[in-house]
């Protein structure tokens, strides 16, 4: 076990997250040589984790900002991005929120309906603007990823069916405001079957070639995110594959001379680097269970309470035979369970339990139920 608590750790309220900037430099890097050398232009998705000092070194790296919310486009202004560098996408755009991004004049609105793009040109207008939008499609490809996590299938709610392509397409000609600069695609999260990112291409390709037959020629191309970690081996499988991921697109996208390509990643380059370090509060043992019962709980990480999701969890204090846990949090619901029958050494009162791969979608998504205060953020290396 790698996994190292800082110096003072024993002394600092619980829970708390913590976060290897060592670790998040090494990501950076290798995603960033990875995709330079292909000529990909890589945006972070500002949802996985949208810490101030995380963001800082991401900006210093040079990877732009992908949004999904007219706050992230504030967080993202704020942290330093420049506004060319800043892409919006979602699928309920307010008013507000497109009006704050048409003021920053940021590069590019990831469009998901007509609808939006009514609004979105009535609201140019207003403004003296002609907004950059590229249409989010749906391509109906399956990412082979958790049912709550996918987005590029038919029954999901984003982006343009590929049957209503052509309408909308045919109805931008009304919409003089707006400026079509691209295609955008986004199949889900956590994919590690990387073939998918294959299909996808030849997806694009067809809609290319097609578009092409209308007169479109389109710039940009920006093919989602979604790449997965190894929640399994985090010390093992400390930085994702990029090579293997940028080589897929690589080997199947069809570009057009001079065309640029994004890709908007997330959880793969901060997962491994944040933890979530907690305290136990109570082992209570009974003929069926032992539960292990932590000061942290879903209100400090929902992923597996939401959607069963797995997280390595380890005991930092105690050594010895090992027992089997339900790793459960204090928040009044039984779904406030980390994991079932996992496998730690004698555990007691007062142990250090650390969660490992929280970076990503952890603090984020943290709450105060039962009014519970937000827990602190910790920076190392």
């Amino acid at each position: 076990m790698s996994f190292a608590l800082p110096a003072d750790a024993a002394s600092r309220p619980t829970p708390f997250y913590l976060y290897d900037l060592a670790l998040l430099e090494r990501t950076l890097a290798a995603v960033q040589q990875a995709a330079r050398k292909r000529d990909i232009h890589v945006h972070y998705a500002l949802k996985a984790n949208a810490n101030a000092p995380i963001l800082e070194r991401i900006r210093r790296h040079g990877l732009g900002a992908d949004c999904v919310s007219g706050p992230e486009v504030q967080r993202a202004l704020d942290t330093g991005f420049g506004p060319q560098n800043i892409v919006f996408a979602g699928v309920g755009k307010s008013d507000a929120e497109i009006n704050l991004a048409l003021a920053a004049d940021i590069w590019c609105f990831n469009a998901e309906s007509v609808e939006e793009l009514t609004v979105l040109n009535e609201l140019a207008a207003a403004q003296g603007r002609r907004a950059r939008v590229a249409l989010r499609i749906n391509p109906n490809v399956d990412a082979h990823t958790h049912h709550y996590i996918t987005t590029g299938l038919d029954a999901n709610k984003f982006g343009i069916s590929l049957n209503d392509l052509a309408d909308v397409i045919d109805q931008l000609g009304a919409l003089p405001h707006l400026e079509l600069v691209g295609l955008h695609a986004h199949i889900g999260s956590q994919i590690t079957n990387l073939s998918v990112f294959g299909e996808l291409s030849r997806k694009l390709n067809e809609l290319q070639t097609w578009l092409e037959g209308r007169g479109h020629h389109l710039p940009h191309l920006n093919v989602g995110g979604g790449l997965g970690i190894d929640y399994h081996n985090p010390d093992t499988q400390a930085v994702p594959d990029f090579e293997a991921y940028f080589q897929m697109f690589e080997q199947h996208l069809v570009r057009r001379p001079g065309q640029q390509v994004h890709v908007e990643l997330g959880r793969s380059i901060v997962a491994q680097c944040g933890a979530l370090v907690s305290k136990v509060l109570y082992v209570k043992r009974s003929q069926q269970t032992n539960f292990a019962i932590l000061d942290a709980g879903m209100t400090e990480l929902i992923r597996p309470a939401l959607y069963g999701s797995y997280h390595q969890i380890q005991n930092l204090t105690s050594q010895g035979s090992r027992q089997l846990y339900d790793v459960v949090g204090p928040i009044c619901e039984s779904s406030d369970t980390f994991g079932r029958e996992v496998a730690m050494p004698e555990t007691r009162r007062g142990d250090l339990v650390v969660i490992r791969s929280a970076g990503a979608y952890g603090e984020v998504m943290a709450s105060n139920y039962n009014l519970r205060e937000k827990a602190e953020a910790v920076y190392v290396g």
